[in-house]
Parts: C-alpha cells; structure tokens; sequence
C-alpha cells in the first residue's frame, strides 16, 4: 500500500469540500468580491496543504502542528462562511452545507491530533499497517 497523504480521510474530506467551493465561487456576484473570493480558497486550499506538509516531516509532533494549522484554517474557513452567507452571495442550503463539512473537518482533524498525541509509533507508517 502506497503511503500519501492523500490516503488520509480528513485530506481527502478537504479536497472534495475545495472541488465543491470551487463552483460556488463561480457566479457574478460572488466573483466580484475578489478579496473574499481568494481569502476563501486560500483558506480551504490551506487545510489540505497543511495536512500534507505535516506528513511529509514524518514525525508527530511536526505532523500535529501542521494539523493544528489546518484546523485554524477551518476556522477561518467557517467565518469567510458567513461572511459570504450575510453578502448574499450563497444560499442558506449551501452555507448549510458549508458549515457541516467544515465543522466535521475540523473535528476529524482534532480526532487524529488526539490519536497522534497518544500514538506509540512516531511517524507515519503506523497509519497504513
């Protein structure tokens, strides 16, 4: 078995919520507000970049504090949210769904700290026995 990052289920979680964002961005009055517009991608680009710059360190602790900086990014991800909820310029069932992943991002992210922190084996390998 190959050993990506990509293989990670929060990682792969991030980058089907950035494909999806990445239609939402697309209509007139959202595009207009480039500042958002390139805050929010660089915000959910973010999360998964993080989660692969930290399994790259192959150690834990460089690899959780690479996770935490992804779930800071969720966080900023989750206020960009509202911001463009409050704008108009996406639909309660899209802010819905925004919301929920980056909520169940963050926390995944928060689940595999914990087991990072508790895990004998340092380094990656142990993730793909």
């Amino acid at each position: 078995m190959s050993k990506r990052f990509e293989d990670i289920e929060v990682c792969q979680k991030s980058r089907e919520l950035c494909k999806r964002i990445f239609t939402l961005l697309s209509p007139d009055k959202f595009s207009k507000d480039f500042a958002l517009t390139n805050q929010l991608n660089r915000s959910l680009a973010s999360i998964m970049d993080n989660i692969a710059k930290g399994f790259e360190k192959n150690n834990n602790k460089e690899f959780i504090n690479f996770l935490f900086i992804a779930k800071g990014s969720a966080g900023e991800v989750s206020s960009q949210s509202y911001r463009a909820f409050e704008r108009d310029y996406i639909l309660t069932a899209e802010f819905d769904y925004l919301k929920e992943e980056v909520e169940l991002i963050s926390k995944q992210l928060g689940n595999f700290i914990d087991y990072l922190k508790s895990a004998e084996i340092k380094g990656y390998k142990h993730l793909f026995k």
